[in-house]
C-alpha cells in the first residue's frame, strides 16, 4: 500500500462517480489527496460553484459516507494554463505524494513525465456519473438527485445551486451535450 495518492478533479459538482473513485483510492492508499482544480473559477455554466463550495460538497459527502477526515486532504489549486510547468506548479500547493489517480489523458502524461507513477481509476457508470450530465438534467428538468449523494443535493438546494445553473444558462451560451 502506498502513503498518499492523488486525485485531480474540478467537482462542478461533486457526484457518486467522484465518490465511488475515491473509495477505490482509499484502497490503494492510506491516505488521499483532492485537488479541486480549476479553483479561481465558478459562476459560468462549466464552472458554477466557488472552491469554498465545492470543499463543502466534498466534505459532506464523504463525510455521509464514513470516510474518516484523517484519510483526506481537500486543496483548492487554481490553473497555471502552461502544461510545461503544470505539474511543479500543482507540487507546490499540496503535501508530497507517492502515486497520481487520473483517466485523464492529459493529466496522466503530464505526472509521467514528471516521473510520477500514474494509475487510471476504474470509471463507475460514466454514461450517468458525470457532472456535464448533472448539469445538463438540471438544465434539461430531468432528475439530477439521483446522480449525487444525498448530502451534496441538500447542499445545492441550500445554496439556490439549481436556480444558478438556470440562470447561468440564460446568460452563458454554451451548450452541455
Amino acid at each position: 500500500m502506498y502513503k498518499r495518492g492523488l486525485y485531480v478533479g474540478r467537482f462542478q459538482p461533486f457526484h457518486i462517480g467522484h465518490l465511488e473513485a475515491i473509495k477505490y483510492i482509499l484502497k490503494k492508499v492510506e491516505e488521499i489527496i483532492i485537488v479541486i482544480g480549476s479553483a479561481q473559477y465558478s459562476h459560468t455554466l462549466e464552472n458554477p460553484f466557488t472552491s469554498g463550495e465545492r470543499i463543502v460538497m466534498i466534505r459532506e459527502a464523504l463525510n455521509e459516507a464514513k470516510i474518516d477526515l484523517s484519510k483526506y486532504y481537500l486543496i483548492p489549486v487554481p490553473d497555471v494554463n502552461v502544461h510545461s510547468v503544470w505539474v511543479s506548479y500543482l507540487i507546490s500547493f499540496v503535501p508530497s505524494f507517492d502515486l497520481v489517480f487520473t483517466n485523464e489523458p492529459l493529466t496522466s502524461r503530464l505526472f509521467k513525465e514528471a516521473h510520477f507513477k500514474v494509475e487510471p481509476i476504474p470509471f463507475f457508470h460514466r454514461e450517468l456519473y458525470s457532472a456535464t450530465e448533472v448539469r445538463r438534467r438540471i438544465l434539461s428538468g430531468e432528475n439530477w438527485e439521483a446522480l449525487l449523494p444525498k448530502s451534496v443535493v441538500k447542499f445545492l438546494k441550500e445554496i439556490d445551486g439549481i436556480g444558478r445553473i438556470l440562470e447561468l444558462a440564460k446568460t452563458d451560451k454554451t451548450i452541455i451535450q
